[in-house]
Formats: C-alpha cells, structure tokens, sequence
C-alpha cells in the first residue's frame, strides 16, 4: 500500500540557508516518525508558498544519505489570500503496512497552525 506522510514547516525568512536547513529537519522528522526506509518511497512533492525562491527545499532531500534516487519535485502553493507566509509542505509517498490512522504527520514552527488536530505533542509549536 501507498501511503502519504505529510509534513509541513515554516521559515522566517526566503533565505537559502533557512530553506534547506528547515527542510532537511523536516524531512528527518517525517522519516524518523515513521520509520521511513528510502528505498520504500516512491517520491517526494515538495510546494512553498509563492513567497519563497531563493532555494529548492528538494535539494535538502537530495543530500540525505540514501536518498540521491528517490525521485523528488518542488512546486509553489496556489496563492490564497490569508494563508499562511513562508511555509514548506511536504508530501511523501511511501510503500508501508501502517494504516492510514496511524501515519504520523509532522508539522513544526508556525505549520502547527495547518493541522493542529494532527499535531503531536512531540512536535515543534511556535514560541
């Protein structure tokens, strides 16, 4: 079965650094959570906010030990007016046996806000 493993994060500024460095956290979480083998995702979708541009987060994916096969794709957000600035959503579809009730979904800093009935009390909240 394929399932989705959701995950989103914010940063404070569309700064390269921070958008790699936020995403590869990210992303370890996400697998970390879900013991997540590469060699069992199938790909990665990666969207930010129009609002950000200075890097490709699926660069940070890439520099993942194993990780240099596992197909992976950036893409921006549709651009709605009030949604959340400066946010990072992943999606990974990985081959696993976990029912879909319990695929742990990751979302830190301000992203807490996008699925706060998914937030686990081992995520990051904003300070």
């Amino acid at each position: 079965m394929i399932r989705g493993v959701r995950g989103a994060i914010t940063v404070t500024k569309d700064r390269s650094e921070e958008i790699l460095t936020e995403t590869k956290k990210l992303v370890l979480e996400m697998i970390k959570a879900n013991n997540i083998d590469p060699e069992n995702v199938a790909s990665v979708i990666i969207s930010t906010t129009p609002d950000i541009s200075s890097a490709f987060p699926a660069k940070a994916v890439r520099t993942l030990e194993n990780w240099t096969y596992v197909p992976v794709m950036c893409t921006h957000e549709m651009d709605v007016p009030g949604s959340l600035p400066l946010c990072i959503r992943v999606m990974m579809h990985v081959n696993t046996e976990q029912k879909q009730k319990d695929v742990q979904h990751i979302f830190m800093n301000e992203a807490v806000k996008l699925r706060p009935d998914l937030v686990k009390s081992n995520q990051v909240s904003p300070a």
